[in-house]
């Protein structure tokens, strides 16, 4: 049985998914700038603005968490002995331990499957959380799927499937 399971994060995948924030974060902007193209003579623009606001509020932010994550070292994943040592996004979490892993759930978004891990005590790695932000995002997935944790393959060399296939498999394993 080997000892570690590396995962490295993929540069490839980060430059498209950094390129398709920019093309986002640019539609915002003409959304913004010129919201009359997008609606019939007299209507009411708000709506427009408002949506171009907000596109360039959140891949704005994106843009920025992909680009430092660019330049990040560390592999994306390390599954061992001990746990998972998620660095996969902005909001992982860091070392999930086997020992409170109880099952995993699989939710689709947007055509994205995102792995969440189920632990027996979600409130511990809330409260391990440093940073305000990734707290916030960890608290909103644990208000709508039942766990802070989530894990994505979307900057990882690994497809989804064989991700999720690979965590059970390690999961059954160390029950």
């Amino acid at each position: 049985m080997k000892e570690e399971i590396i995962i490295p994060l993929s540069k490839t995948k980060m430059i498209l998914l950094l390129l398709a924030a920019i093309v986002f974060v640019a539609l915002g902007i003409w959304f913004v700038m010129s919201p009359e193209i997008f609606v019939d003579e007299g209507e009411p623009t708000g709506f427009i603005t408002f949506m171009g606001g907000l596109s360039i509020a959140f891949f704005g932010v994106g843009s920025i968490l992909i680009f430092r994550k660019l330049f990040d070292t560390k592999p994306g994943l390390v599954i061992n002995k001990e746990g998972i040592l998620d660095n996969s996004s902005a909001a992982s979490v860091g070392l999930i331990k086997w020992e409170d892993i109880i099952g995993f759930a699989i939710v689709e978004v947007s055509g994205q499957k995102i792995i969440l891990p189920q632990v027996k005590n979600p409130e511990a790695y809330l409260d391990r959380q440093a940073s305000t932000i990734k707290k916030k995002m960890m608290s909103m997935n644990y208000k709508l799927y039942k766990t802070p944790l989530s894990i994505t393959a979307n900057a990882l060399k690994y497809k989804t499937d064989d991700l999720i296939d690979l965590l059970e498999v390690e999961l059954l394993k160390r029950q």
